[in-house]
């Protein structure tokens, strides 16, 4: 029996489908990409060139966004009167990024200020009273936020009583209840009219500094080096690829490849990429390295890496990052064969429609990534909690399709704290409260989610034959990059497969086979990977047809490159 679920992203009607033909015909490319162009609301010749040739131009002004003029008016006072300013970051890697672009970038043209990252363990996530007591000790008067403040309306105020104004810039989920600062930049409010939603709190701070470019304080073309680390939290963040992101990802990986930056670099080489990097690379090679450091030390030390500009400084830096990164991974695999045990050994856990994990010693680093492990074994949404300062804390994670963010809402009264997007969110109560809010949650999600989302699922953008596919085809795909939600790697599906030769079975696990379609014209025949898939093999070697579901990448062995297939599912019909 196939335990994945294969679903296709949208079935042209008759009129996308002339779309699609014209579309092909006029710029050039196989039916089967006009398709996919479709698909992904690209109908017409000037969307497919802005699409292909992402510009700066097609960047959206940033005084569009609600508060902007006041974010920047209170700016320019602080410049003028030499206020002294915090740049107030979360801990993990958009806040981070975020901290190093906009801290990076004013220091150069206004000494008087610094960058704060509250402590994961001992403050918390958001605004916190260490934060504002070292505001005031100091003679802070202004602090801006970056991806955080949107749910500190108490923080905020205690500040303001003492004299510290705020400007926030977040892209998180609002309240009903905002913080009494001076400006509140996220895209997310209901009233704001900003045309784009899906910034990073990294891109809404980046809006704020374009904006204040754009009134004679810098250069808006120096601003523009800044997105080589814009991208790492786009790609980090898991937002929409889409827009106002895709201009600026794509922009900040030809940035990023250029390798100026020298901590960025240091990062690069100890990750072991030789090549150019794409936003798959930073995702699971950069964005953990610059994590781990806020995880298991202090995320501080991930922003000295990517401001720092002497090298030695920048590889000593980076060895103790990715030695923090290897104690992630130390935890992060303990603490999911626990997990995954616990859910085994319980027959209510086994059977239910969610996941809510607690242990008191687990390493609160790490529950994000946990969550999102047990998800790869049990398909459902997770929560894992670790005791934090005497609470239960930790992350919630989401398959496709449902919000756990609204499931979590829904048990507010049995929390102390709660923020975050429709499939990642953070949470703590009251130890006691656990059993209950299992039992709530799952109740919740049993109600709310279908049958159908608690499958895996392979989402396929069209049936392909293999003999479609070529160089030209592989560099116009290429072309659509950078990839990420909204606008992932197109995944193929291609039928009545056959195997050529034997299948190959590696490190005991993963599975190479070569695979053909029969066709009078000659079948062109293609290595396929599937990581994995090694109890495939029984099956495959009886010689029946079957089908396959992949993504096309490149591989190059030994100064030759060819075009592979990465399986994502086999099913023998």
């Amino acid at each position: 029996m196939n335990t994945k679920r294969w679903t296709y992203r949208q079935t042209l009607t008759p009129n996308q489908q002339t779309q699609a033909d014209t579309l092909a015909a006029s710029i050039n490319v196989n039916p089967f990409l006009g398709r996919l162009l479709v698909q992904r609301d690209i109908t017409t010749f000037e969307a497919a060139k802005a699409f292909f040739r992402p510009s700066i131009e097609h960047l959206h002004d940033p005084f569009l966004m609600k508060d902007m003029d006041k974010a920047v008016s209170r700016l320019l006072r602080a410049f003028e009167n030499q206020e002294k300013i915090i740049i107030y970051g979360d801990y993990d890697v958009d806040g981070a990024t975020s901290v190093a672009v906009f801290y990076g970038f004013l220091k150069k043209y206004y000494p008087s200020i610094e960058y704060y990252i509250p402590d994961r363990y001992i403050e918390g996530y958001g605004v916190s009273s260490q934060g504002i007591d070292y505001a005031e000790a100091n003679g802070f008067s202004l602090i801006v936020t970056l991806d955080c403040g949107i749910k500190s309306a108490d923080k905020v105020a205690d500040a303001k009583s003492r004299g510290i104004d705020f400007i926030i810039c977040d892209h998180h989920r609002p309240d009903a209840n905002l913080p009494p600062a001076v400006a509140i930049l996220d895209p997310k409010q209901e009233d704001c009219a900003y045309p784009y939603k899906e910034l990073t709190g990294c891109g809404v701070g980046f809006k704020l500094l374009q904006a204040l470019c754009q009134q004679g304080f810098a250069d808006e073309d120096e601003l523009m080096d800044q997105l080589d680390l814009l991208v790492v939290s786009i790609a980090a963040d898991i937002v929409h690829i889409t827009g106002e992101n895709r201009v600026l990802a794509a922009y900040g990986i030809k940035k990023l490849n250029e390798r100026k930056r020298i901590g960025l670099n240091a990062l690069i080489e100890i990750a072991g990429f030789k090549n150019d990097l794409d936003i798959t690379n930073v995702v699971f090679g950069l964005a953990p390295r610059i994590n781990a450091a806020g995880r298991i030390a202090h995320a501080k030390e991930a922003v000295r890496l990517l401001l720092c500009n002497d090298k030695d400084e920048a590889e000593a830096f980076a060895q103790e990052i990715n030695k923090h990164n290897s104690d992630r991974r130390t935890f992060d695999t303990s603490i999911t064969d626990e997990a995954l045990n616990m859910i085994r050994e319980d027959a209510w856990m086994v059977g239910a429609n969610s996941t809510v994990l607690y242990k008191e010693d687990w390493h609160k680093g790490v529950v994000g990534i946990v969550a999102s492990r047990c998800i790869e074994h049990f398909h459902r949404p997770t929560i894992i909690l670790t005791n934090s300062h005497g609470k239960a804390a930790g992350s919630a994670r989401s398959v496709p399709g449902f919000d756990v963010y609204e499931a979590i809402e829904a048990c507010s009264d049995l929390l102390e704290q709660f923020g975050g997007h429709t499939f990642a969110a953070g949470l703590s109560l009251a130890v006691d409260n656990v059993p209950a809010f299992r039992m709530r949650f799952d109740e919740i999600v049993k109600n709310r989610i279908s049958p159908e989302q608690l499958t895996p699922l392979v989402d396929i953008d069209m049936d392909l034959e293999l003999n479609a596919i070529n160089a030209k085809f592989y560099n116009i795909l290429k072309q659509m990059a950078p990839f990420g939600p909204e606008n992932m790697t197109p995944v193929f599906a291609s039928h009545d497969v056959r195997l050529s030769g034997t299948p190959t079975i590696m490190k005991e696990k993963h599975l190479k086979i070569e695979v053909f379609q029969p066709s009078p014209q000659g079948a062109v025949k293609f290595t396929a990977i599937g990581f994995g898939m090694a109890d495939m093999y029984p099956k495959l070697i009886t010689g029946k047809p079957f089908s396959i579901a992949y993504t096309i990448e490149e591989n190059t062995f030994r100064d030759k490159t060819t075009l592979q297939l990465y399986l994502k599912d086999i099913r023998f019909e």
